[in-house]
């Protein structure tokens, strides 16, 4: 019988990845998550019945447990970049991710793959970061042969990063973001899921891996990139410090008056603090080179799925190349 593997948020962005991996070796996958019936778009990535959504919440014990029994090997993707409701930072980032490591122990499971984040840090003042080394601190003491992988900022298809900066030069002749001049280590979200899947095979080393892309850039020049990409000229302002917390205080507050039923997915206190930080390879970190991995580098995917904010889509580069012929 073919090896099972439980990928907990198998059905987000970086889950979704490691799960089409997963299947493609021939393992059967089990996606754990919240609400199986928006997950069905998985099962297309394996043959009849060899992918399955199930049912799980990250903070019940039993759930859990009832995800990952019989299997062979447990990846975890929850995170959260915003906290909504009783899936704050804590609950799921920290004590889900322990939880999901003391289980996987108990039960037995050969593998167990932690996906954290680059800047993860118990001492930082920042709940996101520190939730993430504490979710690490709680996976390596129930399981110290896990293998933790690190990314910085994830591109792809599905992103919110790139695809949530082009949509917005649809509708301004300015593009503002906040840490201009913060560096980011942009990786491939394959990239990401194949070091996932080296791991869960047990072709990886246990330990912690920081995994960022070929290139090293400023917010300001990431977004000057796409908007070469997008074939689109706009002025990218960096907003001072002092004027984005007020943003995002007002954007806090609201989520609590509204009783957060606005979630503000715009800007959040806790994301200035990691925005006013680096968020690149740590020098002498194990990387993708200990892996085996060559990453992509951004020009060779992001034409793949931004196209769609050129000003014309798919038609631009035809009517560009048109013009040059009249010329």
């Amino acid at each position: 019988m073919s090896k099972l593997v439980t990928i907990y948020g198998g059905s987000g962005f970086i889950g979704r990845y490691v799960t089409r991996r997963m299947a493609q070796q021939g393992w059967r996958v089990r996606v754990a998550v919240r609400r199986p019936n928006q997950a069905m778009h998985v099962k297309p990535y394996g043959v009849v019945g060899q992918v399955e959504p199930v049912f799980c919440n990250i903070r019940d014990d039993a759930s859990v447990a009832q995800a990952m029994r019989g299997a062979d090997a447990v990846i975890n993707c929850v995170g959260v970049l915003n906290e909504v409701g009783k899936n704050g930072f804590d609950a799921v980032q920290a004590e889900g991710a322990e939880r999901i490591a003391r289980l996987s122990a108990e039960h037995g499971i050969a593998r167990i793959v932690q996906i954290s984040a680059i800047g993860a840090d118990a001492e930082s003042e920042s709940d996101y970061a520190r939730t993430k080394a504490q979710g690490e601190a709680g996976v390596l003491e129930h399981r110290p042969d896990a293998v933790i992988l690190r990314p910085s900022v994830v591109f792809g298809a599905e992103d919110q990063f790139f695809n949530r900066f082009a949509a917005m030069t649809r509708l301004s002749p300015f593009l503002p973001v906040v840490g201009a001049d913060t560096r980011f280590q942009p990786v491939y979200v394959d990239d990401v899921a194949r070091a996932a899947e080296l791991a869960a095979l047990g072709q990886a080393e246990p330990g912690i891996y920081e995994l960022g892309g070929p290139d090293v850039a400023s917010f300001r020049a990431l977004m000057n990139r796409m908007l070469g990409v997008i074939h689109r000229r706009r002025i990218v302002i960096g907003l001072p410090m002092w004027v984005a917390r007020i943003m995002a205080g007002a954007f806090d507050a609201l989520k609590f008056v509204s009783f957060q039923l606005f979630t503000n997915p715009v800007l959040t206190r806790d994301q200035l603090k990691n925005l006013a930080r680096d968020n690149v390879v740590s020098d002498g970190a194990k990387g993708f080179d200990d892996l085996g991995i060559e990453p992509a580098d951004m020009d060779s995917i992001l034409p793949d799925y931004l196209w769609k904010f050129r000003p014309s889509g798919q038609y631009d580069e035809i009517k560009e190349s048109a013009r040059n012929l009249r010329a």
